[in-house]
């Protein structure tokens, strides 16, 4: 089938100064794909060094790309440089920041994990205090987000209808967890600060990328992001011992008070993402159909159920999960094969 968009960002592409020429006989082959519709490629031998985006502009907010790369550059961090962008088409060209994904660590050198990690850490405090003109994580924004857990992944995914007390259950659970979060401080929120958009540098720090939904919001998502991946999991001692240095670094640069319930902002804060994953993973199944995202699911549940059974408020919730959801996924529908 004939790629327009693909061609058309040929085209553009080979009409644009660029640092690097892009050999005349070399074709775009794709360097991976995602949860949205943007696509990476690069020139095939190559124009090294480059990165050929398409990012339909309906579906794509390519402005906030550019502006939130400027402002994460001005802070010292690293992401994509943009050598040459048609934001009116979607069609961007930005600097490579190579191939070794957190996760490549993690599947292939276990050894460098926690080095990589610190670094990834040590990114946050001044990517929490990057200034940017970008929304707010409103509560009706975190609350909608919640929501996606009924009406995709119960609702629809599983064919579970609540009960009344059920659904009543959970706008409880979804109510506490808004208000956690917006009790925090708020900065500079990446949202999707994890194993996949992280990239190992030669200079040290990771490289970020796909940071176009960044928000203002509460100072533990992008922790949580890191450590209660959706694709990988770290140990809750681990866990906690990361989260513990983390606020005593915030302590220390005067973002959060040392009595802040921290480790509840964060476990809090993770139930709120993982219900939303739970949605946004069945949806990308069920309207997308991109059904690799079912396998990613079990760890997401696993993760709600972890956290719920640690407060006594959550006693129901976690009850619900452990008896009435889990046992509803079954090992075939819900494999890292089934896609």
């Amino acid at each position: 089938m004939n790629d327009v968009r693909l061609e058309e960002l040929s085209n553009w592409s080979r009409q644009q100064s660029l640092p690097v020429p892009i050999p005349k006989e070399s074709v775009l082959k794709p360097v991976s794909d995602d949860a949205s519709f943007r696509r990476y490629f690069r020139y095939d031998p190559s124009a090294p060094g480059l990165i050929f985006v398409d990012a339909p502009p309906d579906q794509e907010d390519n402005p906030s790309f550019v502006k939130i790369a400027a402002a994460l550059a001005q802070a010292g961090l690293t992401c994509p440089q943009i050598f040459a962008a048609d934001l009116e088409r979607g069609y961007l060209v930005i600097s490579d920041l190579g191939d070794q994904l957190y996760q490549t660590v993690i599947e292939h050198h276990p050894e460098q994990i926690r080095g990589v990690y610190d670094e990834a850490v040590a990114a946050l405090i001044p990517m929490f205090s990057v200034r940017c003109d970008i929304p707010e994580y409103s509560s009706s924004k975190l609350d909608e987000e919640t929501a996606l857990f009924a009406d995709w992944f119960v609702s629809q995914q599983l064919c579970v209808s609540l009960t009344e007390d059920q659904q009543y259950m959970l706008r409880g659970v979804c109510d506490l967890m808004v208000k956690s979060a917006v009790d925090q401080p708020k900065g500079f929120v990446h949202r999707d600060y994890h194993c996949r958009n992280l990239l190992v540098q030669k200079a040290g720090g990771p490289g970020i990328i796909d940071f176009q939904d960044a928000v203002m919001g509460p100072i533990t998502y992008d922790l949580v992001s890191l450590f209660k991946d959706c694709y990988y999991r770290f140990s809750r001692s681990e866990v906690e011992d990361r989260v513990q240095k983390f606020h005593g670094r915030l302590t220390e640069q005067g973002l959060v008070s040392a009595n802040a319930p921290f480790l509840r902002w964060f476990d809090w804060m993770g139930i709120q993402r993982h219900l939303k994953c739970a949605g946004i993973f069945s949806r990308l199944n069920l309207r997308d159909s991109k059904p690799a995202y079912l396998g990613d699911i079990p760890l997401v549940v696993d993760y709600l159920i972890e956290a719920s059974s640690l407060y006594d408020e959550l006693g129901e919730f976690n009850a619900w999960l452990t008896q009435e959801i889990k046992p509803r996924m079954s090992d075939t529908e819900f494999s890292r094969d089934a896609g």
